[in-house]
């Protein structure tokens, strides 16, 4: 009798598990040449990809976790996958040269995914380049909190300058690796100003 017990409970355990992953599948849409001049308004999470890949066959479930886990957080970030041996026109456009290439498209920017493809790790990547590019720390609490989140990060202390224009056009670039962030003098820990020689 247990035996029989413990063979539907792994039955009915299967069923889930394959009925979540067809319901994963519902939130990564696939994209066709149209994507390409639908897609404008939107921030797009992409994977292009082969069928005969066998690194995209690996990533497919990861993707569709992806795309489930942005929607139920209420990302606006729209979650899709493309064949790019179908559409290589516009996977070339996009700059694609190599099986599954990740990348979120953000109005006329496209960014690559080059970390892990572990879907914590895509999730992040999705989240801080789909945000503000230079993020504002508005109180000491919030400085505090972003140092504690993160390893790496960049802080712009002062106002409009050349520097400002520069920092700018660093974080449009690097904001695939890390966070970019401005403050004020007072937000910033006086700390952080001192300088040990």
């Amino acid at each position: 009798m247990a035996a029989r017990t413990r063979g539907a409970a792994l039955w009915l355990c299967a069923t889930v598990f394959l009925l979540e992953m067809a319901f994963c599948k519902g939130y990564v849409e696939d994209l066709d040449e149209s994507f390409k001049d639908n897609r404008k308004d939107d921030i797009w999470l992409v994977d292009f990809y082969a069928p005969w890949c066998g690194h995209c066959k690996k990533l497919e479930p990861i993707w569709n976790e992806v795309g489930l886990e942005m929607k139920n957080i209420g990302s606006p970030v729209k979650v899709g996958k493309m064949d790019a041996t179908s559409y290589s026109s516009i996977a070339s456009e996009f700059g694609v040269r190599g099986y599954p290439t990740i990348k979120l498209l953000k109005g006329d920017l496209a960014y690559n995914y080059r970390g892990p493809r572990t879907k914590d790790d895509i999730i992040e990547f999705a989240h801080r380049v789909s945000g503000a590019l230079i993020r504002p720390l508005p109180s000491q609490q919030m400085f505090e909190h972003v140092r504690k989140r993160h390893r790496v990060f960049f802080v712009y202390i002062g106002g409009e300058s050349t520097l400002k224009e520069k920092y700018i056009d660093a974080a449009s670039e690097l904001i695939v690796y890390t966070y970019f962030f401005s403050a004020s003098e007072e937000v910033v820990p006086e700390v952080i100003f001192k300088v040990r020689l």
